[in-house]
């Protein structure tokens, strides 16, 4: 154990430190708009960081290396899509959701834009998009809370039951304390500590196994030894394969945690700096995740003793390659930016579920007179109870992140994506049509996954939510007059801005 003793202190260090950010947001919350959007306070670096880190949890840093260490390049079409629809997801969207939002009643959720998007009719929606919210999300967040177990256990030799709680406890405190504020800071120093750990670790592995031809040879004698080709993008897949890993792209339309970054910034204009800084750091986090798995194939082939547990759980190179390449003291700081993905994609899920519940059901059905010292203090014991659920839910120690996240992921971008898009765009769509198309989405996913065809749920939910929210809004009647007026002020706002 003493060897692990630097290793402890940095995480201590680091633990502390967003502990404290936590507090010092609490004494910036003052009410329930603070709690969860913060106000629509955020400039553009903390904006493109915090919807980076929100949107890379530990699946950046254990389920894409894990990937890649196990079938090569071929799983790097899972960065090719993300980065492209990320991109998209900046231009096209970013902007027009945190215009229309704020002329829709100043929205502070998705469900509650929705609502306020398709008139007062649409309150069926509301509650729809919550529970949609709901289910996908406390899957979601048991991901987060499987990384954060996996990586306590394997660094401190504890038992996975308590790993979990060790993985899981800080997140909920500074999350419970401070709320979006807490959250988005917090998310600006995971996010740069992400990054450090995606560069410096390749880098490591090159300069351990001598050079980039050294390198490269021992990656053609693991493929010749598995009966596999490695370096192709091509190999060992088919049209459909490729499909269905560059489609998690489409899934960013339709994320609630990166779209509340959006709709959190503080106004148009600094979207464009925001795009910048976002994709700079997305991109290079997403090369040095794909680097850390394609050139691990060739430090394990160098070095097969030390394989064993990476073998075992092939999510775990990160974790081994940090701890056997770095000094004790460093490694602890590598490591951190796992912690850091998980932590900054579970509070933020954490904080729109709670949302959703404190809202669109608690204020929206229950309370709707409830004051802003109440609603905060309900949003911030929702934290808690879905903290709970997501915890039971991460309790079966042979979940895999990568698994559990794309599930999640299809059913927010199946469910949501064609909605905000068409929502922004296309004036003429209706309530009836966004209801019908989120219901198909989100349906459609469920049953594709477990239909055994092999394709990425997303696809056929994506394409069915699109086409029914189409045919709804042009058969289904036209929108209420006001509804267009409104849409129209937004869209004239949002040009007038850019």
């Amino acid at each position: 154990m003493g060897n692990l003793n630097p290793m402890i202190i940095t995480f201590a260090i680091y633990l502390i430190v967003v502990i404290a950010i936590g507090f010092i947001a609490y004494f910036s919350t003052r009410n329930f708009d603070d709690y969860i959007l913060g106000g629509r306070s955020l400039g553009s670096f903390v904006t493109a960081l915090s919807a980076g880190a929100s949107d890379m949890s530990g699946w950046l840093l254990m389920g894409l290396p894990g990937a890649i260490y196990l079938s090569g390049l071929t799983e790097s079409w899972i960065a090719i899509g993300l980065t492209v629809g990320a991109y998209l997801n900046w231009l096209l969207i970013a902007g027009r959701l945190r215009v229309h939002t704020e002329y829709n009643n100043n929205a502070l959720t998705l469900p509650d834009y929705f609502h306020n998007r398709f008139g007062a009719e649409s309150r069926l929606i509301k509650l729809v998009a919550a529970a949609i919210i709901l289910f996908f999300f406390t899957i979601y967040c048991a991901s987060g809370i499987v990384a954060g177990a996996r990586l306590f256990e394997s660094l401190f030799h504890v038992e996975y039951s308590t790993a979990l709680w060790l993985g899981a406890g800080a997140t909920i405190i500074y999350t419970f304390i401070g709320g979006f504020l807490a959250v988005s800071w917090t998310d600006t120093i995971q996010a740069s500590l992400m990054i450090f750990a995606l560069i410096l670790t390749p880098i490591m592995i090159l300069i351990g196994l001598g050079d980039w031809q050294q390198t490269m040879a021992s990656i053609q004698a693991a493929a010749t030894t598995a009966g596999m080709e490695y370096s192709s993008l091509f190999a060992g897949t088919t049209f459909l394969g490729i499909v269905s890993t560059a489609a998690w792209g489409l899934g960013y339309f339709g994320q609630p945690h990166i779209l509340a970054r959006f709709m959190a910034a503080e106004s148009v204009g600094a979207m464009k700096n925001a795009r910048r800084i976002g994709m700079t750091w997305m991109i290079l986090c997403l090369a040095g995740a794909v680097a850390v798995g394609y050139f691990g194939i060739a430090y394990f082939q160098e070095h097969p003793e030390l394989a064993g547990p990476v073998t075992q759980n092939h999510e775990r190179i990160f974790i081994e390659l940090a701890t056997i390449l770095f000094n004790p003291w460093i490694a602890g700081i590598i490591l951190s930016a796992i912690l850091a993905a998980v932590m900054s994609t579970l509070s933020c899920q954490l904080l729109v579920c709670s949302s959703a519940i404190t809202e669109d059901f608690y204020k929206g059905f229950l309370r709707p007179y409830a004051s802003q010292k109440e609603l905060v203090w309900i949003g911030r014991f929702m934290v808690l109870l879905i903290a709970l659920i997501a915890i039971w839910l991460a309790s079966n120690p042979n979940s895999l992140v990568l698994g559990l996240v794309a599930y999640a992921w299809a059913g927010f971008g199946a469910a949501f994506g064609p909605v905000i898009i068409l929502s922004v765009f296309w004036k003429r769509m209706t309530g009836k049509g966004a209801l019908a198309g989120m219901i198909v989405g989100a349906i459609v996913v469920v049953l594709w996954k477990n239909s055994g065809i092999n394709l990425y749920e997303i696809v056929p939910g994506f394409i069915a939510c699109f086409v029914t929210i189409i045919l709804v809004s042009l058969f289904g009647g036209e929108p209420p007059k006001e509804v267009v007026k409104k849409f129209e002020e937004a869209d004239k706002a949002y040009r007038t801005e850019v």
